[in-house]
Protein backbone atom coordinates (compact mmCIF):
# COMPACT_ATOMS: atom_id res chain seq x y z
CA UNK A 1 0.00 0.00 0.00
CA UNK A 2 1.29 3.53 -0.84
CA UNK A 3 0.45 6.77 1.36
CA UNK A 4 1.52 10.12 -0.66
CA UNK A 5 0.83 13.04 0.30
CA UNK A 6 0.74 15.52 -3.05
CA UNK A 7 1.28 19.57 -2.78
CA UNK A 8 0.55 22.31 -5.25
CA UNK A 9 1.40 25.97 -5.17
CA UNK A 10 2.37 26.87 -8.77
CA UNK A 11 -0.53 29.33 -8.89
CA UNK A 12 -2.96 31.05 -6.39
CA UNK A 13 -4.46 28.22 -5.80
CA UNK A 14 -2.76 26.23 -2.30
CA UNK A 15 -3.78 22.16 -2.35
CA UNK A 16 -3.00 19.53 -0.40
CA UNK A 17 -4.13 16.01 -1.35
CA UNK A 18 -3.74 12.39 0.22
CA UNK A 19 -3.90 9.70 -1.64
CA UNK A 20 -4.31 5.51 -1.60
CA UNK A 21 -2.72 3.69 -4.33
CA UNK A 22 -3.21 6.61 -6.86
CA UNK A 23 -6.94 7.97 -5.76
CA UNK A 24 -7.53 10.64 -3.62
CA UNK A 25 -8.62 10.16 -0.25
CA UNK A 26 -8.76 13.88 0.97
CA UNK A 27 -8.06 17.25 -0.41
CA UNK A 28 -8.01 20.84 1.25
CA UNK A 29 -7.67 24.08 -1.22
CA UNK A 30 -8.11 27.67 -1.69
CA UNK A 31 -7.42 29.80 -4.45
CA UNK A 32 -6.78 33.67 -3.43
CA UNK A 33 -5.52 36.40 -4.85
CA UNK A 34 -2.96 37.59 -2.03
CA UNK A 35 -0.94 33.99 -2.24
CA UNK A 36 -1.91 32.40 1.35
CA UNK A 37 0.24 29.73 0.48
CA UNK A 38 2.84 30.36 3.43
CA UNK A 39 -0.14 30.59 6.00
CA UNK A 40 -2.54 27.58 4.67
CA UNK A 41 -0.18 24.81 3.23
CA UNK A 42 1.43 23.31 6.66
CA UNK A 43 -2.37 23.75 8.23
CA UNK A 44 -3.96 21.97 5.50
CA UNK A 45 -1.33 19.43 6.10
CA UNK A 46 -2.06 18.59 9.34
CA UNK A 47 -5.45 19.05 8.93
CA UNK A 48 -5.92 16.31 6.14
CA UNK A 49 -3.68 14.21 8.40
CA UNK A 50 -5.92 14.09 11.41
CA UNK A 51 -9.00 13.80 9.59
CA UNK A 52 -7.74 10.31 8.84
CA UNK A 53 -6.13 9.65 11.89
CA UNK A 54 -2.84 9.04 10.08
CA UNK A 55 0.61 11.07 10.55
CA UNK A 56 3.64 11.87 8.53
CA UNK A 57 5.52 8.93 9.31
CA UNK A 58 2.41 6.72 7.25
CA UNK A 59 3.84 8.26 4.50
CA UNK A 60 5.56 6.61 1.61
CA UNK A 61 6.33 9.39 -0.59
CA UNK A 62 5.69 13.61 -0.96
CA UNK A 63 4.38 14.95 -4.26
CA UNK A 64 4.69 18.46 -5.22
CA UNK A 65 4.10 20.74 -8.49
CA UNK A 66 6.94 21.64 -10.38
CA UNK A 67 6.06 24.46 -12.47
CA UNK A 68 5.70 26.28 -14.68
CA UNK A 69 4.07 29.12 -12.21
CA UNK A 70 4.89 31.64 -9.49
CA UNK A 71 7.92 31.85 -8.76
CA UNK A 72 6.84 32.63 -5.31
CA UNK A 73 4.36 29.85 -4.76
CA UNK A 74 6.85 27.19 -6.12
CA UNK A 75 9.39 28.33 -3.96
CA UNK A 76 7.34 27.82 -1.15
CA UNK A 77 5.61 24.35 -2.43
CA UNK A 78 8.98 23.04 -3.19
CA UNK A 79 10.96 24.07 0.24
CA UNK A 80 8.34 22.61 2.54
CA UNK A 81 8.44 19.30 0.36
CA UNK A 82 12.21 19.28 0.67
CA UNK A 83 11.90 19.86 4.44
CA UNK A 84 9.53 17.13 5.20
CA UNK A 85 11.25 14.77 2.69
CA UNK A 86 14.67 15.13 4.23
CA UNK A 87 13.74 15.17 7.93
CA UNK A 88 11.65 11.84 7.22
CA UNK A 89 13.67 10.39 4.92
CA UNK A 90 10.93 10.01 1.83
CA UNK A 91 11.86 9.64 -1.70
CA UNK A 92 10.29 13.33 -3.69
CA UNK A 93 8.29 13.21 -6.67
CA UNK A 94 8.32 16.16 -9.05
CA UNK A 95 5.20 16.90 -11.15
CA UNK A 96 4.42 18.96 -14.46
CA UNK A 97 1.68 21.81 -13.23
CA UNK A 98 0.36 22.36 -17.07
CA UNK A 99 -0.10 17.96 -16.95
CA UNK A 100 -1.89 19.08 -13.76
CA UNK A 101 -4.16 21.84 -15.28
CA UNK A 102 -4.91 19.90 -18.68
CA UNK A 103 -6.68 16.70 -16.17
CA UNK A 104 -8.93 19.53 -14.95
CA UNK A 105 -11.26 18.70 -18.21
CA UNK A 106 -12.21 15.84 -20.36
CA UNK A 107 -12.51 15.92 -23.84
CA UNK A 108 -13.50 13.81 -26.51
CA UNK A 109 -11.77 15.48 -29.45
CA UNK A 110 -9.59 17.91 -30.01
CA UNK A 111 -5.95 19.30 -28.23
CA UNK A 112 -5.95 20.56 -24.48
CA UNK A 113 -3.78 23.78 -23.79
CA UNK A 114 -3.49 24.63 -20.22
CA UNK A 115 -2.87 28.18 -19.49
CA UNK A 116 -0.93 29.63 -16.50
CA UNK A 117 -1.07 33.52 -16.34
CA UNK A 118 2.27 34.68 -16.67
CA UNK A 119 1.30 38.51 -16.97
CA UNK A 120 0.99 40.96 -18.91
CA UNK A 121 0.01 39.17 -22.75
CA UNK A 122 2.18 35.94 -21.59
CA UNK A 123 1.29 32.10 -20.36
CA UNK A 124 2.97 29.19 -19.71
CA UNK A 125 1.51 26.78 -22.35
CA UNK A 126 2.03 23.05 -23.52
CA UNK A 127 -0.25 20.86 -25.15
CA UNK A 128 -2.08 17.49 -24.28
CA UNK A 129 -4.01 15.17 -26.32
CA UNK A 130 -7.55 13.96 -25.16
CA UNK A 131 -5.44 11.07 -23.56
CA UNK A 132 -3.52 14.44 -21.32
CA UNK A 133 -0.24 12.87 -23.66
CA UNK A 134 1.88 15.87 -23.83
CA UNK A 135 2.54 16.67 -27.73
CA UNK A 136 4.21 19.91 -27.22
CA UNK A 137 6.89 21.21 -24.87
CA UNK A 138 6.25 24.02 -22.26
CA UNK A 139 6.71 27.53 -23.43
CA UNK A 140 6.17 30.98 -21.99
CA UNK A 141 4.49 32.35 -24.63
CA UNK A 142 2.94 36.11 -25.93
CA UNK A 143 -0.52 35.64 -26.88
CA UNK A 144 -2.07 37.73 -29.95
CA UNK A 145 -4.84 36.98 -32.58
CA UNK A 146 -2.38 34.46 -35.14
CA UNK A 147 -1.49 32.45 -32.24
CA UNK A 148 -1.77 28.97 -33.10
CA UNK A 149 -3.43 29.44 -36.76
CA UNK A 150 -1.40 26.64 -38.04
CA UNK A 151 -3.73 24.14 -35.95
CA UNK A 152 -7.22 23.02 -37.36
CA UNK A 153 -8.40 21.11 -35.34
CA UNK A 154 -10.33 22.06 -31.92
CA UNK A 155 -8.29 23.90 -29.13
CA UNK A 156 -9.89 23.82 -25.63
CA UNK A 157 -8.45 26.46 -23.11
CA UNK A 158 -8.58 26.12 -19.61
CA UNK A 159 -6.85 28.29 -16.64
CA UNK A 160 -6.57 31.48 -15.56
CA UNK A 161 -4.54 32.30 -18.53
CA UNK A 162 -6.41 31.35 -20.89
CA UNK A 163 -9.74 33.88 -19.68
CA UNK A 164 -7.26 37.00 -20.67
CA UNK A 165 -7.73 36.02 -24.48
CA UNK A 166 -11.84 35.85 -25.04
CA UNK A 167 -11.75 38.69 -26.65
CA UNK A 168 -8.25 38.04 -28.76
CA UNK A 169 -8.97 34.10 -30.42
CA UNK A 170 -11.94 34.62 -31.40
CA UNK A 171 -12.23 31.93 -33.86
CA UNK A 172 -14.78 29.04 -33.78
CA UNK A 173 -12.17 26.34 -33.22
CA UNK A 174 -11.15 27.71 -30.02
CA UNK A 175 -13.89 26.48 -26.88
CA UNK A 176 -12.76 28.45 -23.62
CA UNK A 177 -13.54 26.59 -20.42
CA UNK A 178 -15.27 29.48 -18.88
CA UNK A 179 -14.92 28.67 -15.02
CA UNK A 180 -11.58 30.02 -13.54
CA UNK A 181 -9.90 27.06 -12.68
CA UNK A 182 -6.08 26.17 -11.11
CA UNK A 183 -3.81 23.22 -10.83
CA UNK A 184 -5.18 20.84 -7.80
CA UNK A 185 -3.46 18.46 -5.84
CA UNK A 186 -6.61 16.20 -6.80
CA UNK A 187 -4.98 15.38 -9.95
CA UNK A 188 -1.39 14.70 -8.53
CA UNK A 189 -2.72 11.51 -6.83
CA UNK A 190 -2.57 9.43 -10.22
CA UNK A 191 0.28 10.94 -11.44
CA UNK A 192 2.54 10.49 -8.14
CA UNK A 193 1.01 6.93 -7.89
CA UNK A 194 2.64 6.02 -11.03
CA UNK A 195 6.03 7.90 -10.54
CA UNK A 196 5.79 6.47 -7.07
CA UNK A 197 5.74 2.55 -8.53
CA UNK A 198 8.58 3.06 -10.94
CA UNK A 199 10.79 5.03 -8.52
CA UNK A 200 10.37 8.01 -10.08
CA UNK A 201 11.96 10.33 -7.38
CA UNK A 202 13.77 13.68 -7.73
CA UNK A 203 16.89 14.07 -5.60
CA UNK A 204 16.13 16.66 -2.58
CA UNK A 205 18.99 17.99 -2.72
CA UNK A 206 19.24 19.34 -6.02
CA UNK A 207 16.04 19.27 -6.97
CA UNK A 208 15.00 23.26 -8.63
CA UNK A 209 11.15 24.09 -9.36
CA UNK A 210 10.77 24.81 -13.45
CA UNK A 211 10.25 28.42 -13.08
CA UNK A 212 10.87 28.85 -16.53
CA UNK A 213 11.23 32.26 -16.45
CA UNK A 214 13.37 34.85 -14.44
CA UNK A 215 11.92 36.04 -11.25
CA UNK A 216 9.72 39.20 -11.20
CA UNK A 217 8.35 41.05 -8.30
CA UNK A 218 4.40 40.48 -7.89
CA UNK A 219 2.91 43.54 -7.81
Amino acid sequence: MSLILNIETATKNCSVSLAKEGKTIICKEIATENFSHAEKLHVFIEAILQEVNLSLKHLNAIAVSQGPGSYTGLRIGVSSVKGLCYALDLPMIAIDTLALLARRIKIDEGIIIPMIDARRMEVYTAFFDKNYLKTRETKAEIIDESSYNEINDTIHLVGDGALKFKETLTYTKFVFHDEVVYPSANEMSELSFEKYKKSDFVDVAYFEPYYLKDFVLNK
